[in-house]
Order: structure tokens, then sequence, then C-alpha cells
């Protein structure tokens, strides 16, 4: 029996039917969702029509000639659709309703079943950096169907000895490995990989598969990373009653790339370790390694957030958000684990336009305006804080405040890092205290800050001294605000339901020191 696929979105108008009629052109029709369903079967028998009489063409002599058998070859086939019990559907059911997935469509004495919505793949690519002892984390994207249902399989290419007559790297030898993750060894350098991937969703249904080849080798991986000895204490996701978070800041490719990073900031770097396709193969091991449920990431690049980060953590049971700076072309990016929480809400914010339009930094930015130089560098700021609240998955009355920024870099920028910080606290306060009262909160970030700095001391005590030199960090000129308001300290209220991760401290979790 042939397939009639079957294309039905109730939000978009039209759906889209596609087979391949009894004289094996292929067809794809869109119909209106509304439009009768006797309609749709009249345009199929005359499409049908139009091709067999394309099929059985004559010369006009021929057709002259033919009389009674011409007009036979132009009759119309009979067109109907079958309900999967065997009844006929009436010709006045919408098609939205009438082609179901079982159905069976007779054109003449050709039968097709009708496939509805089947799991279907929309993109599927590999990395262009392979290396070898690092994971491959194809980017996949379905409609109707779910990476963790689909079926992968993985091949490398035919060495030369294998090759029995064919031409060297023609044929493709499958792989041990089944997965979505697949990790080649040593032996794979210098040959391309293929993957082939069969969409399927949790019904065990599964559409046509797709295959994609690599661009290039497996090539040599560095060697031992200074993460490996971290990852011995990470091996496993912790419990239920613990959280274990990640804080990076990964560089975006952008910031690595300039002549100012080769020489100045990272000269110790071969030219290849600062390209951003080679550290991408680094990040998604280091970060992958920790078994996280929370990742908080700062200068992530758009691209590298969404053909990168997300098919790769994604593969290891991680949900991505993100948030781009303002006129900027990177962010802050926010992972948490699937099956430990779901995401209840995101109240982002830019700290320059917050500090303008809300009333809830109304005392801070009067106090602000009267010291213009600074103001105009503070709104000047393209940051922004990241504040998502996740539920428990396991318990939803247990809920989590996660918060990731990255503050104003320049080393004599301590007082508009005070301005920041204060924003941030101040926002951080009326989700995590009034819109979700006493829930933790978790804080990450890339604060350009010591312990030494008014930004931490703001964090750690709810206030800072007058005479802090951060007050003064770029001259007596730009002396802002001694006291900032008080109303914006903010209590972390401790859940005891939820434990800090306390293995060896490579990740930050700065929620612990607001706590009491």
């Amino acid at each position: 029996m042939e397939r009639a696929v079957v294309r039905c979105v109730p939000s978009e108008p039209k759906l889209s039917l596609r087979l391949v009629l009894p004289d094996g052109s292929a067809r794809h029709m869109q119909r209106d969702q509304a439009e009768p369903l006797g309609r749709a079967l009249a345009r199929i028998a005359t499409n049908a029509a139009k091709g067999r009489g394309k099929a059985g063409k004559k010369s006009k002599k021929a057709r002259a000639e033919g009389g009674a058998e011409g007009e036979e070859a132009e009759a119309l086939p009979a067109v109907q659709l079958l309900s999967r019990d065997g009844a006929v559907v009436a010709a006045e059911v919408p098609n939205a309703a009438a082609w179901q997935d079982g159905a069976v469509l007779y054109i003449g004495d050709a039968r097709y079943r009708v496939e509805r919505n089947p799991p279907a793949l929309t993109e599927l690519s590999l990395p262009r950096s392979l290396l070898a002892g690092f994971p491959v984390c194809p980017k996949v994207s379905a409609e109707f169907a779910a990476p963790q249902h689909c079926l992968f399989r993985w091949f490398r290419q035919q060495r030369p000895s294998e090759a029995a007559g064919e031409e060297a790297g023609e044929g493709w030898v499958e792989t041990a490995a089944a997965g979505r993750v697949f990790t080649p060894p040593n032996a794979l350098v210098g040959l391309r990989l293929k993957l082939r991937c069969t969409p399927g969703d949790g019904e065990r249904r599964y559409g046509p598969a797709r295959e994609v080849e690599s661009s290039g080798p497996v090539e040599a991986g560095p060697g031992s990373c200074t993460f490996d000895g971290r990852h011995l204490y990470t091996q496993r996701v912790c419990g239920p009653g613990s959280v274990r978070a990640v804080s990076y800041n990964i560089l975006a490719d952008a910031y690595a790339q300039t002549e100012f990073s080769r020489t100045v900031l990272y000269p110790y770097c071969a030219p290849y370790a600062l390209e951003i396709d080679y550290r991408q193969n680094l990040l998604k091991k280091e970060l992958a390694g920790y078994s996280a449920d929370l990742i908080c990431l700062q200068e992530v690049d758009k691209s590298v957030f969404a053909d990168s980060l997300t098919p790769a953590l994604d593969a290891f049971g991680l949900e991505g958000l993100f948030r781009i700076k303002e006129k900027q072309h990177e962010g802050l990016a926010t992972f948490y684990r699937r099956n430990k929480f779901r995401l209840l809400s995101q109240h982002d914010i830019a700290f320059s336009q917050a500090l303008l339009s809300e009333p809830l930094h109304g005392e801070l930015c009067q106090q602000l305006a009267r010291y213009p130089l600074v103001q105009e560098k503070v709104l000047q700021r393209s940051s922004v804080l990241q504040v998502s609240v996740l539920q428990s998955t396991i318990d939803p009355s247990r809920k989590l405040c996660v918060a990731n920024t990255h503050l104003y870099w320049h080393p004599k920028g301590g007082n508009i890092r005070l301005i920041q910080i204060a924003v941030a606290m101040s926002h951080i306060k009326h989700v995590a205290c009034d819109l979700y009262p006493s829930i933790p909160v978790i804080f990450c970030g890339d604060f350009n800050s010591t312990p030494s700095s008014g930004a931490y001391n703001f964090i750690s005590s709810g206030g800072i001294a007058e005479d802090h030199e951060d007050w003064i960090s770029n001259g007596e000129e730009e002396r802002t605000i001694k006291q900032l308001p008080v109303s914006l300290v903010v209590y972390m209220a401790p859940d005891p339901a939820i434990q800090p991760e306390t293995s060896p401290s490579v990740w930050k979790l700065l929620g612990r020191i607001l706590g009491d």
C-alpha cells in the first residue's frame, strides 16, 4: 500500500497532501482546512486523469481514431476516502477532520494509507569541527517528533585497506555506537563520519530517515584537559534533594579574534586555540561533564547558542534560554535540567531601560540624575540581567529563582558596576519576594569583581561603605551616590529542601553567600 502524507497544523489555514499517483508522478497539494473533502477528492481525480492521459498519449491520428476508447482514457477515476473503520468519509466533511491517520484513500484500484502529521526532520547537521575523544552532538530539528524518540545510526568512512575494489572513502562502515551523542575514538582520526537519523515520536511512529555527512575528518584532540580531573567528582547528576550549578564566561568569538586579544590578552594561545570551532568542542565536553542541573553562561554568541550549545546540551537533558544584550551579538544563556525543572516564568531586564522605566528603581534613578556624567555612562551600557523562575517537576510546590548577569567589564568601572548590581538586586528581590514569596535564589554571573570590590560587598552584606574606593573608581569627577537605597537589600530565603552541591568548587553557587 502506498502512502499519502498529510500535514495539518491547527494554526495554519491550509493542509498539505503528498502522494505518488498511479502513473508515477509525485503530487504536492495545498488545500484549505475548512474546504469540504469532496472538492479535494475531485482535484485528486482530475490530477490522476491528467497523469494517465499523459502516460498513454497517442498521435493525433490515433486519438482521432480512438473513438470511445479515447473517451474512456479521459474518464475520471473513482476517488474516495475511507476511515480507519472502513466507512466512507462523507464529501461534506471538512478536510481537517476528514484526513485522519490510518484512513485509506482509493484512486481507482490504487490504495494509499493516510499518515497524518508523521514524524519528520526539518534539520539535521553535524558540527564542522570533530575531535577524537570529544562528544559529537548533531543539531536535530523535527516536526511531530522529538529527538529523544529518534533513532540514530553512526557510520565512519571506509579505510583504503577496507575498500575491496571500491574507491577509498566511497564506502561507509557502521559503528557500534547508538544514540544521539557519539564520541569518536582516536582510531577514527582522519576519517569522516556519517549520521542516519530516523525521526520518531512517543507513539512509536517513525518517519523517513535522513543522512548527513561531516564536512571534514575527525581530528586529533588536545590530549588531557584541565577539566578531566574535575569531572571525576561530577560523573553523575546529583540527587533530587540537591542542585548543582555551573557558571562560566565562555568568551564571545568577536572578542577572541581581535588583534588586541591575540597580542595582549591571550598571546600565549596558539591561533587555532582561539578559533570558535575548536573552542566549542572543549566547551561542550567540559559543560556536559559536570552533570549540572543549572548552567549559567556569559558572552554567548547568538549563533553559538542556537547552533552549538543548544543541540549539544539538549542531548544531555538540558533546556536552554537566551537573552541577548542590547544592540549586541552576544548575551546570556541559562540551561536547566528538564527532568528536574520546568520553566515557570522569565523576568529578564536590560539595566539601562529598567533604571529609567520601572518604578521599582525610581529612588536610585533620582539619586543618579544628580551625577550626569556617571548617569550617561550607566545608560550607555548594554548589560542585561536574566532571571528565570523554575518549578520542580517532582514537587510543584518547590520553586527556584535563577539569576544570571554580566556586569560592566572596565577596570575603572567599579562605580558603574555598583549601580548595575543595585538594579539587579532590587529586581531579584521583586521576583523572589513579591512575585514568588520566599523562594530561594541562585545568582550566577561574571561580576568582574573581587572580594574587596563594592559589588561583592553589596551582594554579601546589603550595604557599602561611603568611603569605598569604587565610588571614585574613575576619578573624583565621577564620585557618585555615597549610599545605595537600603530598600534594595535582598534577603535570600533558603529552601531547606534544596541543598547546594558540595563537591570541589568548579562552579559558582553565589546564592549561598546571599543566605542568612
